[in-house]
């Protein structure tokens, strides 16, 4: 089965719109509780932006999850899991407001040449997403505890296993655009890497 889909998402309190991935696809409606795990870490104040021009990924999975800012603030995320996945143009910044100063953006690219950034047991904690993806054998309303084509629910992700999920066996995205607040992976090969900063804001979109 393949799904062709285009669209972004925003949450609004723990109603959801879920859209996979780095990505973008089928608009699923899905209820977090307050109780849960702990998060594996606590995630900061501030969102970062991630565009990406392509990315070929395999062993998709995706489902709710409640992210904690240092201070205990809980966040609404959907978490898009790859087992492995392939990145070209690769851009992730994040603006950081300094007192007196004013705003410092850094901005990291990768993968522009030949070489791909490529990453393994990848998973992304966003909130918003806009890209056009295609998906392939994608089973949607499985439960995020027996989605079994993707990494599985990362380690210490406050996620309830019965709760919705959907996964893949692979997926193709690409004008991938997103705003995350977290992002792990087991490994990240940054090919080509390069890393600015500077004054004002200077982000990938």
């Amino acid at each position: 089965m393949e799904s062709v889909a285009r669209g972004g998402t925003r949450w609004k309190r723990f109603a959801v719109v879920m859209v996979p991935s780095v990505a973008a696809t089928a608009a699923i409606g899905v209820a977090l509780s307050q109780g849960a795990l702990a998060a594996s870490f606590n995630v900061s104040g501030q969102q970062f932006k991630v565009s990406v021009d392509r990315l070929d990924g395999t062993g998709f999975a995706q489902y709710g999850a409640l992210d904690t800012q240092h201070g205990g603030k809980k966040i609404p995320v959907a978490v898009s899991a790859f087992k492995s996945a392939k990145l070209k143009g690769l851009c992730q910044s994040v603006v950081i407001p300094v007192p007196v100063f004013g705003d410092v953006s850094l901005k990291l690219t990768a993968g522009n040449g030949s070489k791909q950034v490529e990453a393994k047991n990848l998973f992304i904690d966003l909130d918003q997403l806009n890209a056009d993806a295609t998906f392939r054998g994608i089973d949607i309303g499985v439960a995020a505890g027996d989605a079994h084509k993707g990494p599985g629910i990362n380690k210490g992700d406050a996620a309830d296993p019965g709760s919705f999920g959907q996964q893949s066996d692979s997926a193709t995205l690409t004008g991938v655009k997103q705003t995350a607040w977290a992002t792990s992976a087991g490994t990240f090969k940054l090919s080509g890497l390069s890393m600015k900063v500077s004054k004002g804001k200077n982000e990938c979109f």
